[in-house]
């Protein structure tokens, strides 16, 4: 017995009932006392349309098996197979019609994506020769998602008469395609999704907090305050029981009325209903002291982080602008972060200071102090902080803010600054040359054929630009000079009157050589940065004082915390230099001072030799977050081994190899002593060695129960060993922070 059929006696055996009910009991019957049972009308999930009839081109042989060539990923069908009329593209066209059927249910559900146009893409329900029922698809711009959503059509007044379905394909244009899959009668009223769900509140304490459920479908969240709109946001908003709660700082606009629009939620969903107010954030740990949470390195209190931007020193403060998503564990959303320090060991949040607008997300760029007031931005006793960023929609384009006292921004009224130079332009790096007298912007651009380059521009005033020259990197593949750009001067060996100018990219590859206020002259290209891995789009601070003279740098340290309500971190700030080696100039890293601070308890080992046969000179330090510093000079055959936390670490004298944690690294020959010094946080190292000339970022983690550390010679023997080992405490530690 068919499906159809089978439903069909069973429909009749329902009336039956509740005929003999009213005849026997006197009872009446509730809609829904006996629901009939959903009537397939069809999946498309056999390798053919039969019964139903094609025309045209647009419908193929049989039904598509997901996405078509040339087109994005179509999602939300159900089963192998769907619909799909993108068959050849957007030009074809064609209809495909089913056998007559009996219409026995309330409504019949069905799932509908593709192009919108009604007139010519189209699921149509006909009844005695005309169309009683239409559908058509949610795209009629560029853009837009091929997934398919649930709709429905209330068909009552056709129970029990002959109906006809009908998908139709005319029209040959972008989104000249309709998507269709499980068409369903039945009696109960679907939950299909809600579209512009709104919701007003009142604000009254300092967040809203927004329940996120990692890998949940992006919903678009539009935040209005007296109708106007503040910032729109792509949030992974949790239907039922969140992973964890994003903040969203609503202070600035406390008593005033707010409305919040979800572009789409399922039916059942409760995720505007769980949005609330709050003057704390959420979460089952104390803040800073989550498992995961790095402790002498910046993540930020909530959400995604990725490149540093704008480092400057301002008004007695190390700000730290960061790119940051408030909303999601994972990038998106692109605001700029906002933090301060006194001595870039100790960090405050500050919030968000740069969000999405009409312009696209806030993508990397820098900060300056206008000194001179040439912008006309501040005056000559409030000197503006000038952040100049790349917003990126469509155009991309750079923009510029400012702000008179490194708390409240301003986004300036005639932006951008800097048209669109090609679609991958993006990051720039502001500095101001007091040999010319104006400023420079190093920015990068995506050049046709996906070569990278370098463009270097001038400005009087901050917001007139105009292109002095093109340095050119890579193609494609070749990540040399790709994007992220930081470009400064350091002195030779300490010494300002050899100066040369560095040229750094993202992926830590630099350039040495001369500027002249229009021309940068490479000397050295292609010189290798960091030896480790998940450092990238690292930015050196502007305006330092003159008597401090230090180059300090900061990278985005790539610490993944499943998890957490957090996720990333930044590196050790780290003091540049240039120094002179048997290959030429070479950049050095090095930890800074500052750092000093965190140290605790400490242990000072020095041996005149060490054997096979020495004990572990190190046992007795445990603990999460440790500094040690090694000096030795090892004989020729020597082979050393640390354990750091369960994790191996060797180094042979006779290859000049380090190797561990999945790395080999070569120790130039020029290093008799083998000098290291390497740093544990919870979640990463980094190492020092060769004076400073080699930096092994390394994003690790650590199993939290062992917190054991030792040192052994397998072979041969080291000479004047000197360990120096530091238990630190977190730098989160309020107490500590001055």
């Amino acid at each position: 017995m068919s499906y159809s059929r089978w439903t069909s006696y069973k429909s009749l055996a329902h009336l039956f009932l509740g005929a003999f009910c009213i005849v026997r009991w006197g009872c009446s019957l509730v809609q829904g006392d006996f629901t009939s049972e959903d009537i397939l009308v069809a999946d498309f999930e056999s390798g053919s349309y039969e019964p139903w009839s094609v025309t045209g081109e647009a419908f193929g042989v049989a039904p598509a098996q997901g996405t078509l060539p040339g087109q994005m990923a179509v999602t939300g069908y159900r089963g192998d197979r769907l619909v799909n009329t993108f068959f050849r593209g957007d030009r074809t066209t064609g209809t495909l019609t089913s056998p007559a059927f009996v219409i026995q249910r309330d409504y019949l559900t069905f799932l509908i994506g593709g192009g919108r146009d009604p007139k010519r893409l189209a699921l149509r329900l006909i009844v005695d020769g005309e169309i009683v029922r239409s559908a058509t698809g949610p795209n009629d711009k560029p853009g837009g998602s091929e997934e398919l959503s649930l709709e429905y059509w209330d068909i009552q007044p056709w129970k029990g008469k002959m109906g006809t379905l009908q998908i139709v394909d005319e029209a040959t244009g972008g989104w000249g395609h309709i998507n269709v899959d499980h068409l369903v009668q039945t009696d109960t009223k679907p939950l299909v999704p809600r579209l512009d769900v709104t919701r007003e509140i009142r604000l009254s304490e300092r967040y809203l907090l927004f329940p996120i459920k990692n890998g949940a479908k992006k919903r678009i969240v539009t935040f209005k305050v007296d109708g106007k709109r503040i910032v729109q946001n792509e949030m992974e908003l949790s239907d039922s029981k969140p992973d964890w709660w994003a903040a969203m700082d609503v202070s600035a606009w406390s008593g005033k009325n707010a409305e919040l629009v979800i572009d789409k939620l399922p039916g059942d969903s409760l995720a505007i209903d769980q949005i609330y107010q709050s003057n704390q954030l959420a979460g089952d740990s104390p803040l800073y002291e989550e498992t995961k949470r790095a402790q002498f390195h910046f993540s930020p209190k909530r959400g995604w982080n990725n490149d540093p931007n704008g480092l400057v020193y301002f008004r007695g403060e190390y700000h730290l602008f960061f790119q940051h998503n408030p909303y999601g564990w994972g990038w998106g959303n692109m605001h700029w972060g906002h933090a301060v320090s006194q001595d870039l060991v100790h960090w405050d949040e500050l919030g968000d200071k740069l969000l999405p607008d009409e312009m696209g997300p806030m993508f990397s760029g820098s900060a300056v102090v206008d000194w001179a007031n040439t912008s006309g931005l501040g005056d000559e006793a409030n000197p503006p902080m000038v952040l100049l960023y790349t917003a990126a929609g469509n155009p991309t384009v750079q923009g510029l803010a400012y702000s008179t006292n490194g708390r409240n921004f301003t986004k300036l009224d005639a932006n951008p600054v800097l048209p669109q130079v090609t679609p991958g332009n993006r990051d720039p790096k502001v500095i101001w040359h007091a040999p010319s007298q104006r400023w420079i912007m190093v920015l990068y651009v995506e050049l046709p054929g996906k070569q990278h380059s370098v463009h270097f521009y001038s400005s009087m005033n901050l917001k007139d630009w105009r292109l002095e020259s093109v340095t050119r990197g890579g193609i494609d593949g070749d990540k040399y000079l790709y994007e992220c750009p930081d470009f400064f001067p350091l002195a030779v060996d300490g010494d300002s009157s050899q100066s040369k100018w560095v040229l750094l990219a993202a992926d830590s590859q630099y350039a040495i050589g001369t500027f002249d206020g229009k021309t940068f002259q490479p000397e050295e290209q292609r010189l290798p940065g960091h030896r480790g891995r998940g450092f990238y789009a690292a930015q050196s601070f502007s305006d330092i004082p003159k008597e401090d003279g230090r180059r300090v740098l900061i990278g985005w340290l790539q610490t993944e915390t499943k998890g957490m309500p957090f996720n990333q971190s930044m590196s050790l700030p780290l003091e540049l230099g240039l120094t002179k080696t048997d290959h030429g100039l070479r950049m050095t890293y090095r930890p800074i001072a500052e750092l000093q601070k965190l140290r605790t308890k400490s242990l000072v080992f020095h041996s005149p030799i060490l054997t096979p046969q020495s004990a572990n000179p190190i046992s007795s330090l445990n603990g999460e977050l440790v500094e040690v510093v090694f000096e030795a000079s090892p004989s020729s055959d020597a082979i050393m081994e640390w354990s750091i936390r369960g994790e191996k670490l060797r180094y042979s004298q006779s290859t000049r190899f380090l190797e561990g944690f999945g790395l080999k690294i070569s120790i130039p020959k020029s290093e008799a002593t083998l000098k290291l010094r390497f740093f544990v946080d919870r979640n990463s190292i980094e190492i020092f060695a060769a004076s400073d000339q080699i930096y092994v970022p390394i994003p690790v983690s650590f199993s939290p129960e062992n917190i054991s550390y030792s040192f052994r010679i397998l072979q041969g023997e080291a000479e004047q060993a000197r360990i120096d080992t530091y238990e630190l405490r977190s730098a989160w530690n309020k107490e500590m922070r001055r």
